[in-house]
């Protein structure tokens, strides 16, 4: 399974308040809500995380084996 960052607080620590990311254009509101629900968000949007962040996906989330899965 993938495990993500809070990517809110990454943006944030990068100076991207939500208010900013939507009034500049950057990540919309449906987005945010969907990054705060937890719920999965397009490569397009981690595309400009990346940007936004000088940062690359693999900063944003990793791999960790599912003990459950294959059964």
């Amino acid at each position: 399974m993938l495990v993500c960052v809070d990517m809110l607080k990454l943006l944030s620590k990068h100076g991207w308040s939500t208010y900013r990311l939507q009034k500049e254009k950057q990540i919309s509101n449906g987005t945010i809500m969907q990054i705060r629900a937890g719920k999965p968000i397009t490569t397009t949007t981690i595309d400009t995380i990346c940007r936004l962040c000088d940062c690359q996906p693999g900063d944003l989330m990793k791999y960790v084996p599912d003990e459950n899965q294959g059964e």
